[in-house]
């Protein structure tokens, strides 16, 4: 079993945080004529953004974030760290490419849709990639922490999916770009964070003798032992049966 730091759970509340509170610093350094419904969190680390550096400081050290989360949350599974790292780095990589003051970037386009799509994915990754139920001749495995579970993993998803829908509807044709963009921004900062505490809670029961949950992926090839099987030696004999 690999333990969940204290660091990552600290780290995983500071995304939200983070992100929060530089749109808001950001926000209120721009002119009268910027409206946070309205306009998104790009334009604040824009070309002609005022102290641009607040907004993509925060942008930097929230990708930083979902990055080191990435690298310690082992009950998650490896495709689905991997989506979460490329989330991060892609996060990051926002800032080199500013949105213009007029017209669009098309690097910017990229970048943002690996993002989005990175981080709407990760969570079903990790439900879809965990062993389900019991195999022919073996043994039940472990549940695993709720967040990681299939229908919760598929379900935040979905509703992923949902959340960038609506930005992308808004920044089409509507006028609560910026609401949208926001309310999915948090959505996507806060799910780290549950699944890192959901993944110390179940290593905590474990530690104190509960239920066993699954804390690590199984190698290919590996299977959990059934644990009303002997681990070695002969198979117990029936009664009445002869040898």
């Amino acid at each position: 079993m690999r333990a969940v730091p204290t660091w990552a759970v600290a780290t995983a509340a500071a995304a939200p945080v983070l992100l929060v509170t530089g749109w808001t610093v950001s926000g209120a350094r721009q002119p009268a004529g910027y409206d946070p419904i309205r306009d998104t969190i790009s334009e604040l680390a824009g070309q002609d953004a005022t102290d641009a550096w607040i907004m993509t400081s925060c942008l930097v050290l929230l990708g930083a974030c979902y990055v080191a989360i990435a690298a310690v949350l082992h009950a998650a599974g490896l495709p689905s760290r991997f989506l979460l790292a490329v989330g991060g780095m892609a996060t990051v990589a926002l800032i080199a490419f500013p949105r213009p003051t007029v017209g669009g970037s098309l690097g910017h386009g990229i970048v943002a849709t690996v993002a989005v799509l990175a981080m709407a994915l990760w969570p079903a990754a990790s439900a879809l990639s965990l062993p389900r139920g019991r195999g022919a001749g073996h043994g039940i495995r472990p549940e695993p922490p709720w967040a990681f579970r299939r229908a919760v993993g598929l379900g935040v998803t979905v509703l992923m999916l949902g959340l960038f829908g609506w930005f992308a509807i808004e920044v089409t044709g509507g006028s609560r770009a910026g609401l949208a963009e926001r309310v999915t921004a948090v959505a996507v900062a806060l799910w780290p964070l549950l699944a890192v505490l959901s993944a110390r809670r179940a290593q905590l029961a474990w530690a104190a003798g509960g239920t066993p949950v699954a804390l690590d992926h199984p190698a290919a090839g590996v299977v959990a032992p059934d644990p009303g099987r002997p681990t070695h030696g002969p198979a117990p004999r029936r009664p009445g049966r002869l040898p």
